[in-house]
């Protein structure tokens, strides 16, 4: 067993994976979180105004999220994630009308591009095979460079969802990251694209599964916690500045910052960090969802883009949602629900509703702003970074946050096993 404390700095996804990487490993784990509560942009929270405990966003995962699914299995929360046992997605068409169910089958070999019954109205099989040049791809470029972005399949289909994947319009979208999306989902076939949510909040299968663990493991929880500076010498940290508690590091310690980039950068101001950024709205409605509407749909030339129905709420998320931030939110409630009221037929009266405006939600997805992704290895010795802006190799994402803090778990630990028993050397 290795000694020392291990500061975690930021209770977001990617610090409770490093936490819960960590625990049993014979090193102490201290977690610091600025807030009064852990999560960051993945969590739940009452809302007065619906009467309900809503999630800040909507998430959808796939079942190629292995980090994601390993997290929950640790935490003992597998269960929490709902969706069918095979991989079907609906959409609908507000402009035409057209509803169809996209049915990938289980295998690598796409034979469901084949059937009309499975792929997308409107397309042909040559159409899907184009989409295999986003994947051998080694210098970033857009990916407008590369596919041609118009047609029923990129209307229908890999707008719909690299734009929800992204957060970032695809034609000006990073060509790597939209390939790194295909290759472990569509191109892997249906078995890793069976899509889940957190039916009852991302609160209830993350956050609240992973803290109980944390305490039954002995972590340390220090919320409203806000670390002002980091003391650095001899390239390494010397001591974490809260204000009012200044913890000086031990030779044996380690710290994994786990902040938003524009946080990280404000501590490190020589760090390379993402400076561009997207924003996410989501709009909850509160009424018990039809039954005839699927767990989630694809909306197609609406102003919603993603229906989600949940117990006692309809949800829906719009990505690269920066022309409506500042839109009056009376106004963008109503807009979406109109798109809500033609898919099923209920009326246009509003019901009771919140919008939930995320300015800086994720890095925008450019080849230029993903050049800018930091490693988790830092230039000191005993920092490590995580979050879903550092290089994961995906785009911001709740795989990818998790991915960052098992990687700077896995650091620490190596950094650790290295450092000469007389604490000289480059170990932690």
């Amino acid at each position: 067993m290795v000694g020392g404390t291990v500061h975690i700095v930021g209770a977001g996804l990617a610090g409770l994976a490093a936490a819960i990487g960590l625990v049993g490993t014979g090193r102490e784990v201290v977690v610091h979180e600025l807030a009064r509560h852990a999560g960051g942009r993945c969590r739940s929270y009452y809302e007065p105004a619906l009467g309900l405990t809503i999630d800040n966003g909507n998430h959808l995962l796939l079942s190629a999220n292995h980090a994601a699914l390993a997290f929950l299995k640790t935490i003992g929360s597998e269960q929490k994630l709902v969706g069918p046992k095979e991989a079907e997605f609906a959409f609908a068409d507000l402009a035409s009308g057209e509803r169809w169910v996209l049915h990938p089958n289980k295998g690598r070999v796409p034979w469901w591009i084949f059937s009309k019954t499975r792929r997308v109205p409107g397309t042909r099989p040559a159409d899907y095979l184009a989409l295999m040049r986003l994947l051998p791809i080694r210098r970033d470029r857009t990916l407008g460079d590369i596919i041609e972005c118009n047609g029923a399949l990129y209307k229908r289909l890999s707008r719909p969802v690299l734009l929800a994947a992204l957060n970032t319009e695809p034609p000006e979208a990073s060509a790597l990251l939209a390939g790194a999306v295909l290759r472990e989902t569509l191109a892997r076939g249906g078995s890793a694209c069976r899509p889940l949510v957190a039916e009852h909040g991302l609160g209830s299968a993350f956050i609240d599964p992973a803290l109980a663990y944390l305490e039954r493991n002995g972590a340390k929880l220090c919320f409203d916690h806000r670390l002002r500076r980091l003391e650095l010498a001899d390239e390494r940290v010397r001591a974490l500045d809260f204000g009012e508690d200044i913890i000086t590091l031990a030779s044996g310690d380690g710290v994994i910052l786990a902040v938003p980039a524009t946080v990280a950068s404000q501590l490190l101001p020589n760090l390379s960090t993402p400076s561009k950024f997207r924003a996410i709205v989501n709009a909850h409605f509160r009424l018990d969802p039809p039954k005839t509407i699927p767990r989630v749909l694809g909306i197609v030339s609406g102003t919603a883009e993603w229906l989600f129905a949940f117990p006692e709420r309809l949800s829906v998320t719009i990505s690269a949602a920066d022309r409506w931030i500042d839109a009056p939110r009376e106004l963008l409630a109503k807009k979406i629900w109109a798109d809500i009221a033609r898919l099923t037929g209920m009326g246009e009266d509003l019901p009771l509703w919140q919008i939930v405006k995320e300015r800086r939600a994720t890095f925008a997805a450019l080849p230029q702003e993903n050049a800018k992704r930091p490693s988790s290895q830092t230039h000191w010795r005993n920092l490590f970074l995580a979050g879903d802006w550092t290089a994961t190799g995906l785009p911001a994402t709740i795989e990818g946050a998790i991915r960052s803090g098992n990687s700077a778990a896995r650091l620490v630990t190596e950094a650790a096993k290295a450092r000469p028993l007389n604490g000289r050397g480059r170990g932690v």
